[in-house]
C-alpha cells in the first residue's frame, strides 16, 4: 500500500514538473494523457483567432490530442514542402476522409491516389474550356443581376437583408446551373425555404466537429446528438443529390438538343463507357464536392468583401471610381455620353443596371485589377478555407526541423498566415488592396504564401471561374449602391470547414448616382 501511494505521488509530481515546463514552451499547454486537445476544445468557436495567437509566436505549432497529434504550420517554405515538395507523403488521409465521407464520400476533395487523378483530369479538362468559360460568364451575370434586384425591392421598402443568405442563394443558383444544368430558384423574389441548403450547413458543421469530438462515433453508433442531425442532414442532401443527377439523366436520354455544357452532364456522359464505373453514388459524390466548390466558398468570400467595403469607405470609394470608369471608357470608344438615370424610377435603374452588366465579361473583368485586388486582399485575411489538414504516411521533417510522425496531421492554416507578420510585413492584420498593385497593376503572390486557393498539384481548378463570379457580382452590386452594417448586428466567424458568417451580414442598401 505505500509502495502504491508512493507511486502516485511519484507520478503527480511528474506531471506538475512537466506541465511547469511545458508553460516556458511555445504551444498549447500539453496535459498528461489529454495532451493539448482540451484547450483546443475550450477553444473551438474562435479556434482561427486562437491559433493566430501561437502561430505569431512560432510558425509551427504541435498539439497532441488523445487520438493523434496535430502539427499546424503557417510559414511558406514549410507550406510548399509539404504541398508540392514532398506531396505525396502528404494527402487527405484515411482520418480526414473518416470525417467527410459522409458528405464528400469519394469525391475530389475527399480522395487520394487514382481515384483523385482521374477526377482531377476530367475537372481540368472542363475548366479549361472557353466553352464552360462563356456559359459561366452569361449565367453568372444572371443571377447577379437577380440579386441586384431583390436589394433593389428592399432599398425601396427600406428594409433590411442578410446578404450572406442571398449570396448562399445566388452561388446555389448558379452552380446547379454551371454544375448540373438544372433551375432551383433559391433566388426568385420570394427567397423561398430550401431544405438542401439548411441541410447541407447542417451537415458541414458537425462534420468539422469530428476533428476534436472523441466520441463522435459513439454518437454514430447510437444515432444520438449532433451524428443524429447529421443522418437526418444528409437524407435530405441524398434526397436533393439523387433527384438532379435523375432529372439530368433523363433530359439527357430524352432530348439530343439539351445544353450538355454543366460539368454533370460531362461526367455523366464518361460514365457510359463501362471502364469509368461511374454509378449514380459516384456523381453523387461530385455533385456535392462541387456545391461546397462554388457555393460556399465563393458566397462566403463576397460576404466578408462586402464588410470590408462597406467598413473601409476608401476602399468603397476607390472600387466605385474604377467601376465608373469602365462605362467611361466605353462611352468614349463608342463616342456617346453617359445618361444620368432617375433612382427613383425602377425601370430608369433596372436599365441602367443591364447596360452596365453588358459592359462585363472575361476580359473587361480581368482589366479591373483593383476590384481584383480588393477580393484577393478579403482572401488574405478571410480565406474560404481557413485550416486545411493533411494525412502523414512516413515520418518526416519539415523545413524548420519540425518531426512529423506517420499517421498524424499536418495542417496549413491560410486564415493566420494572412496574419503574420513574417510573412506579410507589419501591417499584415490591416486591410490594404493597394498591397497587390504594383504601377496600378495586379501582382501574383507565391501560392505558398497566399493559400487561398491551395498549392502544388491540388492547387484549385477553379480559381479563375470563383474570381469571374466574384468580380461580376461586386462589380454590378458596388457600382450602384452603398451598403451599411445594421448598428449592432455581430460580425463573428462560425467554426465549420468553410469560414461563413456565425449570425450572417444584417445589412441596408441605399443607390448610388
Amino acid at each position: 500500500m505505500e509502495l502504491l501511494t508512493l507511486l502516485v505521488c511519484l507520478f503527480f509530481s511528474w506531471t506538475f514538473i512537466k506541465t511547469l515546463r511545458q508553460k516556458n514552451k511555445k504551444g498549447p499547454i500539453n496535459w498528461p494523457l489529454i495532451g493539448a486537445g482540451l484547450e483546443q476544445w475550450v477553444n473551438f468557436d474562435r479556434m482561427h483567432d486562437w491559433l493566430v495567437n501561437y502561430l505569431a509566436e512560432s510558425p509551427t505549432v504541435v498539439v497532441p490530442a488523445m487520438t493523434t497529434t496535430y502539427t499546424y504550420i503557417a510559414h511558406p517554405t514549410n507550406v510548399e514542402h509539404v504541398l508540392k515538395t514532398n506531396f505525396d507523403n502528404y494527402p487527405k488521409g484515411e482520418v480526414y476522409h473518416s470525417y467527410m465521407e459522409v458528405l464528400l464520400g469519394d469525391g475530389i476533395f475527399n480522395v487520394d491516389g487514382e481515384l483523385w487523378r482521374k477526377q482531377r483530369k476530367t475537372a481540368s479538362f472542363e475548366f479549361a474550356s472557353k466553352n464552360l468559360r462563356d456559359f459561366n460568364t452569361v449565367v453568372f451575370r444572371d443571377y447577379s443581376l437577380k440579386l441586384f434586384k431583390i436589394l433593389n425591392q428592399a432599398y425601396s421598402k427600406n428594409e433590411q437583408v442578410d446578404m450572406q443568405d442571398l449570396l448562399m442563394r445566388m452561388t446555389l443558383d448558379s452552380i446547379c446551373k454551371v454544375g448540373f444544368g438544372v433551375e432551383i430558384g433559391t433566388l426568385d423574389p420570394h427567397l423561398p425555404e430550401n431544405s438542401f441548403a439548411k441541410a447541407f450547413d447542417a451537415a458541414n458543421v458537425i462534420v468539422t466537429l469530428r476533428f476534436i469530438d472523441p466520441l463522435w462515433k459513439i454518437k454514430k453508433f447510437l444515432n444520438i446528438g449532433s451524428e443524429a442531425i447529421l443522418d437526418q442532414s444528409i437524407r435530405k442532401i441524398d434526397d436533393f443529390t439523387y433527384s438532379v443527377i435523375r432529372k439530368r439523366k433523363a433530359e439527357l436520354e430524352t432530348n439530343d438538343k439539351v445544353n450538355k455544357q454543366d460539368i454533370l452532364s460531362r461526367f455523366i456522359e464518361l460514365g457510359k463507357d463501362p471502364e469509368n464505373n461511374m454509378t449514380d453514388k459516384s456523381l453523387r459524390d461530385i455533385v456535392l464536392n462541387f456545391v461546397i466548390a462554388g457555393r460556399d466558398t465563393t458566397a462566403t468570400t463576397l460576404s466578408w468583401a462586402i464588410y470590408m467595403i462597406m467598413t473601409h469607405e476608401d476602399v468603397a470609394e476607390k472600387l466605385y471610381a474604377e467601376l465608373k470608369s469602365l462605362e467611361q471608357v466605353r462611352a468614349k470608344e463608342e463616342n456617346a455620353s453617359l445618361h444620368q438615370y432617375d433612382s427613383e424610377d425602377p425601370e430608369s435603374v433596372d436599365s441602367r443596371v443591364i447596360q452596365f452588366a453588358g459592359l462585363l465579361n472575361y476580359d473587361s473583368l480581368g482589366k479591373l485589377y483593383y476590384l481584383h485586388a480588393v477580393i484577393t486582399e478579403t482572401l488574405r485575411l478571410y480565406p474560404a478555407v481557413p485550416q486545411d489538414p493533411k494525412g502523414i504516411l512516413e515520418d518526416d521533417v519539415l523545413p524548420d526541423g519540425t518531426k512529423l510522425k506517420a499517421g498524424g496531421m499536418v495542417t496549413y492554416v491560410p486564415y493566420s498566415m494572412g496574419r503574420m507578420e513574417y510573412n506579410w510585413g507589419s501591417d499584415a492584420a490591416s486591410f490594404n488592396p493597394e498591397r497587390w498593385l504594383k504601377d496600378g497593376t495586379f501582382q501574383n503572390a507565391s501560392p505558398f504564401k497566399f493559400t487561398a486557393f491551395q498549392g502544388g498539384p491540388r492547387i484549385c481548378l477553379g480559381k479563375d471561374s470563383a474570381y469571374l463570379q466574384m468580380k461580376m457580382a461586386l462589380a454590378i452590386l458596388c457600382r450602384f449602391y452603398k451598403f451599411k452594417l445594421v448598428p449592432g448586428h455581430l460580425v463573428k466567424y462560425r467554426m465549420m470547414t468553410i469560414l461563413s458568417m456565425e449570425h450572417g451580414l444584417k445589412l441596408t442598401v441605399s443607390l448610388r448616382s
